[in-house]
């Protein structure tokens, strides 16, 4: 699900005008800052909200919308137990902020041990996780417990969700990498996962003719690499360490030879790209549950900030082999899927 161009504009505007001083305190009501921005005020109010979870406005039902001062606090404990759904790629950063925003949070990843009884004590699940049992989110919803879907989409149930904006971080990135004379792109993606390669594809008309997208698993990054690619934008921090790593096994340079930039949540940089920090997701999070549930699931799209870690540079000072001044081949095929 991505996020408007119209909608993205308006966050920035609202963000440009607090850092500016031209919005601070207390900010009139909605209906004349959807006036003031000229949007209706449903998308005014959801900028509103994305903003306050990113930690940048303070709401409150009665009281209005403020600006946080500097150095104010993101939010204050909450009271009731969490419970923490994690996998083996357990974000410990998250996990520590998440904790620390409710001291009696518990983690687990056995959801087969757990009895139905036990989850009684719990006022709501955080689900990090990338493969919870349906099942169990229906249970949970059955209970009326509020459930948090944190880095992915709601499948089948509708839940809450804090997500970044992958849209928007793939736009940033490929603009640059674009700009900067790349022709042939890889995305790294999950399995059944196509919006990188869509942005980019998107996006390409605009910067000239004969630029391809090629979807790519980080094992099969050396081929591509063989293929003539000389920009890769992974979806993941974990899906980017580990295309560097088998770049750096195969002694390949980054970025002389192939430039590397991911989207995601992380609190260290790994490689160039579009990141947003594990407090901030964790006060998303908070955000969402302390402001209840009314109507419809909240979905937070979380914006990021383009960190430059130096594993991007413009194709004039690339190593391209012959191979990718040969005639255009066929797309890069995904090795792993077949050979699996």
């Amino acid at each position: 699900m991505g996020m408007s161009y119209k909608f993205q504009r308006l966050r920035e505007k609202i963000r440009q005008a607090v850092e500016s001083g031209e919005l601070s305190g207390k900010l009139p009501g909605e209906r004349e800052l959807a006036r003031r921005f000229h949007v209706n005020a449903k998308t005014l109010s959801k900028a509103l909200t994305d903003l306050a979870a990113e930690g940048l406005l303070s709401r409150s039902i009665g009281r209005g919308t403020f600006v946080r001062g500097p150095g104010s606090s993101a939010a204050a404990p909450i009271e009731g137990a969490w419970l923490l759904v994690v996998d083996t790629n357990v974000d410990a950063q998250l996990i520590y902020h998440l904790k620390a925003l409710n001291p009696l949070a518990q983690v687990t990843s056995d959801l087969a041990a757990l009895r139905p009884s036990y989850l009684n004590q719990f006022n709501a699940v955080i689900d990090i996780a990338a493969d919870t049992p349906e099942p169990f989110i229906r249970d949970l919803l059955v209970r009326n417990i509020p459930v948090v879907t944190v880095g992915r989409e709601p499948r089948t149930f509708s839940t809450n969700a804090v997500l970044v904006d992958t849209a928007l971080g793939a736009s940033y990135i490929a603009r640059n990498l674009l700009l900067g004379g790349h022709r042939r792109f890889v995305a790294v993606e999950g399995r059944n996962q196509t919006l990188i390669a869509e942005t980019i594809r998107n996006m390409a008309p605009a910067y000239g003719s004969g630029i391809s997208v090629d979807p790519c698993y980080p094992r099969d990054i050396l081929a591509a690499v063989e293929h003539g690619a000389t920009a890769c934008v992974c979806d993941t921090i974990a899906a980017a360490r580990e295309t560097l790593n088998l770049l750096a096994q195969a002694q390949i340079p980054v970025p002389a030879r192939i430039s590397v930039a991911a989207i995601g949540c992380s609190d260290e940089f790994p490689c160039t790209g579009y990141f947003v920090g594990s407090a901030e997701k964790a006060a998303a999070v908070a955000e969402i549950l302390r402001h209840g549930q009314t109507g419809r699931p909240t979905v937070l799209w979380l914006t990021g900030k383009l960190i430059d870690r130096g594993t991007t540079v413009q194709t004039g000072t690339l190593q391209i082999p012959d191979i990718a001044h040969e005639e255009p081949r066929a797309q890069i095929p995904r090795l792993s899927a077949l050979t699996a």
